[in-house]
C-alpha cells in the first residue's frame, strides 16, 4: 500500500510518501477526517499553525488506534512569524494543542508573510532568525527534522549560508502544469526533499478533459492519476481531502503512469487561472 512507503531524509528520519493535507479542514471536522483517513491507512498527516486545525488534528491522532510513533506528524510556523522569540512561543503553542511530546517535522511556513508573497523583501534575517528556533529544538530532540516551504532557491541559499543545518524539506506548490524543476532539481542536488502540497490543483484539475482521458485509460480517477504524477517524480504528495471515499481511493495507486504519458502530463500548459482560489496568495494568477 502507497501509505507504507517512507523515504528518508538527510538526517535518516523517514517520511510517508502519501500524507493527508488538512487546509481549510476546520477544527471541529479534523478529528474525525483524520481518525478515518489513520483508519484507512495514512501514516502521515500535515497540519500548520494558520490552519487553525492543529488541536483537532491532534484529537483525531488520539482518536486513533495507532501507536504515536507510527504516525508522521509535520506542522508550519505561520508565515506571520519573523522573530526567534515569537517563533519559540508558536512552537510551544503548537505543541500544546497537538498534545504530543515531539514533532516529526516542523518547517516555516512562507519566507514572507502571506500579504507581502512574492514581494521582492524576502525577509533574509528575520527567516534566519525563525530558522534558528528551529534548530534549537530540533538540536534538543523536540523536533525530528525541519524544514521550509514556498521558499525559493535564493530564500534556501540564506538559510544554507547562515546554519550549520540545512532544510530537510522544501513543501511547494506541485501539480501538473505546474512544477518547478529547477526548484525541485537545486533540492535533490542539495539533498532536500520536496513535499507536493495541492497535487490536484485544489480541485482545478479535475475539469480537465485531457486528464480525464488519460486517467480513463488506466481506470482511474483524474484525482489518482494527478497524485501519482506527484510521487513518479520523487516528491512526498500532499493530497487534501475530507470525504471518506475520497481519503480511500487517494490511497488506491496501484497503477504506473508510462514514460510517454509522463511526459505528456510535464509539457502541459500552465494553469494561469485558479477561479475563487485566486484570493490566496500561492494561487494568485500570474
Amino acid at each position: 500500500m502507497i501509505c507504507d512507503k517512507k523515504i528518508t531524509l538527510s538526517n535518516g528520519v523517514k517520511i510517508p510518501v502519501l500524507g493527508l493535507g488538512t487546509w481549510l479542514i476546520p477544527n471541529d471536522k479534523a478529528p474525525s477526517i483524520v481518525k478515518d483517513a489513520i483508519e484507512i491507512g495514512y501514516r502521515h498527516i500535515d497540519t500548520a499553525q494558520a490552519y487553525g486545525n492543529e488541536e483537532g488534528v491532534g484529537t483525531g491522532i488520539k482518536m486513533s488506534k495507532i501507536k504515536r510513533k507510527d504516525i508522521f506528524i509535520q506542522t508550519k510556523v505561520a508565515a506571520e512569524i519573523k522573530t526567534y522569540d515569537e517563533a519559540k512561543r508558536e512552537i510551544e503553542k503548537s505543541f500544546e494543542r497537538l498534545k504530543v511530546d515531539y514533532i516529526d517535522l516542523m518547517i516555516i511556513h512562507s519566507p514572507q508573510p502571506w500579504s507581502e508573497f512574492g514581494s521582492p523583501n524576502r525577509y533574509k534575517e528575520e527567516n534566519i532568525a525563525v530558522w534558528n528556533a528551529l534548530v534549537e529544538y530540533y538540536q534538543l530532540g523536540k523536533i525530528k527534522a525541519i524544514g521550509v516551504s514556498n521558499f525559493t532557491i535564493d530564500d534556501i541559499e540564506n538559510i544554507l549560508q547562515h546554519s550549520t543545518v540545512k532544510p530537510m524539506v522544501n513543501q511547494i506548490l506541485c501539480h501538473i502544469s505546474n512544477t518547478d524543476f529547477e526548484l525541485i532539481k537545486y533540492c535533490r542536488d542539495h539533498d532536500i526533499i520536496v513535499e507536493a502540497y495541492s497535487p490536484i490543483a485544489h480541485g482545478k484539475l479535475l475539469d480537465n478533459e485531457q486528464l480525464k482521458q488519460m486517467a480513463d485509460k488506466y481506470g482511474v480517477s483524474t484525482a489518482q492519476l494527478s497524485i501519482l504524477y506527484t510521487l513518479q517524480l520523487g516528491l512526498v504528495s500532499l493530497p487534501k481531502a475530507s470525504s471518506y471515499n475520497h481519503l480511500k481511493t487517494n490511497t488506491e495507486l496501484n497503477f504506473v503512469i508510462s514514460d510517454e504519458d509522463m511526459n505528456h502530463l510535464v509539457e502541459m500548459d500552465e494553469i494561469h487561472d485558479y477561479g475563487e482560489f485566486s484570493v490566496f496568495p500561492v494561487y494568485a494568477k500570474k
